[in-house]
Parts: structure tokens; sequence; C-alpha cells
């Protein structure tokens, strides 16, 4: 090697030298991804003979982040999926024709088993094969810094938004433990015991036990189609919507018809709630009901025995006006015990993809409906646990149980 080609060979390496230690000042730097791709992208065209070159990046897809000097724009095309199971570099020349057959060469960039990056390299000198050699080098050194550096500024990225959706978790779980009351009451005449087990950190079911005057009160079990923060606060506008209306008339019929429009309204029809409501007088010993697509609640009092309450409507939000509302009514009720749950109890599933179903808690409540109704919770989640086996819950589970004692 003559002293002229020594020359030249130590100032491209000063080159190459500066270049990596410029994308390295920039990385520290925290320049924006954009910015690296440029920085690639000027380096390899001003240091190298590179002709032509296409750089694509894994991101949810596969993308062209950089290209120049190709006839074609990769920019638009579409990455042959033949090329993300390379690990190493390899001649175009070992690939069926294809649009990328303008390269000669394309480079992988892989971390593990997962390939990052792919960069189609064309123009390279062919006949100085240790120029050529050194070129790759410095192209898969480059590469592997940016690439590197950029799946690190996404991982920060995924890290935040996974930070900022917990704590967005976190504030809609406390709004919804205000949508449930309290303090339930737990008198001589008058118990309200409730249960919920939300199947993520937040859900869509809700119960409520409202006042609405000294001789009457509502109960009610929700259920609204999905899950998480836009199930939570469809449920928090629903309650809002439920109390106020309360305070307007105590016509349950009115009260419904109301709910169905507000729901309607709010969703479009892409949701719907499924809804029991009762108000209960104590003077009178009646309760007035309806069931809006729910599960039917179990009513047991001691003149009439064990029956479900399934009289009412569809569910809201579908459409509007409702097809049909009838209004359960119940008279000389004055010593009974009323069950109301969401659809997460009764579809559990065990190993062998057995529903608990209804059956079983009509068998309970046929032999147990005596007890303190705490103790019925208790005895219901322990059957339900010990069924599903090593199943996990499939949905939330909300209880809500009433018990009267007038005699």
């Amino acid at each position: 090697m003559d002293e002229l080609e020594l020359k030249a060979q130590l100032e491209r390496k000063e080159l190459e030298l500066n270049a990596l230690l410029e994308i390295t000042q920039s990385i520290n730097n925290n320049v924006p991804e954009e910015s690296l791709y440029k920085i690639f992208n000027f380096t390899l065209r001003s240091n190298l003979s590179i002709k032509k070159l296409a750089l694509f990046v894994y991101d949810e897809v596969w993308n062209c982040k950089v290209n120049f000097g190709t006839q074609k724009n990769f920019h638009k095309l579409k990455l042959d999926d033949r090329f993300t199971l390379i690990r190493n570099m390899h001649r175009m020349e070992e690939f069926e024709e294809c649009e990328f057959h303008e390269f000669d060469f394309v480079i992988s960039v892989a971390h593990k088993s997962d390939t990052l990056a792919l960069i189609f390299v064309g123009g390279l000198n062919q006949n100085l094969n240790n120029e050529r050699d050194d070129s790759i080098k410095f192209i898969q050194a480059l590469s592997n810094i940016i690439i590197v550096a950029i799946e690190n500024k996404k991982l920060v990225r995924k890290q935040l938004n996974q930070e900022a959706f917990r704590k967005e978790l976190e504030i809609a779980s406390d709004v919804q433990q205000f949508l449930f009351p309290g303090r339930l009451p737990y008198t001589e005449i008058l118990k309200i015991e409730a249960s919920y087990l939300p199947h993520d950190l937040v859900g869509g079911d809700y119960y409520d036990y409202v006042p609405i005057n000294k001789n009457q009160f509502l109960i009610c079990v929700a259920d609204v189609s999905g899950k998480g923060i836009p199930a939570a606060l469809m449920m928090s506008n629903f309650q809002a919507s439920l109390r106020t209306l309360l305070r307007q008339t105590p016509n349950l019929k009115e009260i419904v018809e109301a709910l169905n429009y507000q729901v309607m309204e709010n969703t479009k029809g892409e949701k719907f709630i499924t809804f029991f409501g009762a108000i209960y007088d104590v003077n009178l010993k009646t309760m007035v009901y309806v069931n809006a697509g729910h599960n039917p609640p179990i009513l047991i009092d001691k003149k009439n025995g064990l029956r479900l309450l399934e009289e009412g409507s569809t569910v809201l939000g579908a459409m509007n006006p409702l097809p049909f509302l009838n209004e359960g009514f119940i008279t000389d009720l004055d010593d009974f015990i009323l069950f109301a749950y969401t659809d997460g109890l009764t579809e559990t599933v065990n190993e062998n993809n057995v529903e608990f179903g209804v059956q079983s808690l009509l068998d309970y409540f046929d032999k147990n409906s005596s007890k303190d109704i705490r103790t019925i919770h208790q005895d219901i989640i322990v059957a339900l646990d010990g069924f599903k086996g090593k199943n996990g819950y499939r949905d939330d589970i909300t209880m809500l149980t009433c018990r009267v004692e007038q005699t």
C-alpha cells in the first residue's frame, strides 16, 4: 500500500470515528428520532460511496425511514416478508427477482431473535474487497447504534404511556368507588349487603341504595357492556342520571324510559346497560320493579316462597323508545330477602367449561335463605371460588342482597 492510499484510508477512518462520535453525542443530547434518521442519511451519503440505500425499521409494522438513489420510492413500497427472517448480511442474488433487486446487499440489525431493522445497500465498490468490507462494517456499526437508541426511545415512551394509563385507571377506579353508596343500612327491619369483585382495576358494574323518603327506598344493580375506563365513565353518568331522576319522580317506568333515552344519546346505540331497579314501600309493604334485560334477581318470602323477578323491558340504550315496558308489582311483602347480581357470577366457568349457572343459586337459597345476608355473600364467594378451580374470573361480579323483616 503506497503512502497516498494509506493516507486516504486514515482519513476515511477518522471521518468514520468522527461520524460515530457525532451520533453518540446526538443520542446523549436526546435528539428526536427523525433527526437520528437524518444524521444516518447524511453520514452514509457523505462518508461512503453508496449510491443506493433503503432503511426499513420495525415499529408495529415495517416502514422505510431512509431512502436515496433508487429508481423506486421505497417509502411507498411494502417490505417483502422474506427479508424479515434474515439475521446477517446477504447478497440480493440469493433471493428471487423482486422490487428490491436494484440493491446489492441486505444487512440485518437484530436483537436476540427479533429483527429490528434491514438496510438495503447498492453501489459499494465491488472491486476493492477490503474497502467494501470496511464500508459494510461501518454501516453495521452506525445502524446498530442508531437503531438501539431508537428502540430505547420507544421503550421509554411505552413505559411513560403505561404509567400514564395506570394513573388514569387509578383515577377511574377512585371515581367508580364514589358511585357505590358509602354506607348501607343494617337495622332490625332493613339490612342490605353488597359485594363487588372487579375483574380489572376498573369495571362496568354498579349497585346502589337510595332512600327516596321516610317510607320508600330504591335498590338497583346494573351492568354496562364493555370494560375499563369507558365503561366506568358511562356508569358514572348513568348513576348521576338515575339519582337526578329519583329527585324528580318516584315513577319507576318514567325513570327507566328517561334512562334509556340518556344511554342512547350518550352512546349512539354502540353500548347498552342491563338494569334492575326496585322501589320498596315500608308502610304499604309493596315492591315495584323493572328488569331491563338484567339477570332476574331472586326473591324469597315466607308466603310465596322463591321466584325470579323478570318483568320489565329490554336492555337500555339499544333502541328508543323501548319496544315494551312492563312494571312488576308485588303486594303484601313484609318479610323477604331479595338477591340481585350481575352475569359475572352465573357465567363463571370451571375447568370443564361449565357455567356456575342460576340453578346453583336457586339450590343454595332453597336451603339457606334464613342465614345472615353477610354469611350468604361469604358462602357464595367461597362456593364460586371452589367451583372455578384454576380458572380466572372472566368478568366483574356484583351481588346485592336486601332483607326486610317487619313481622
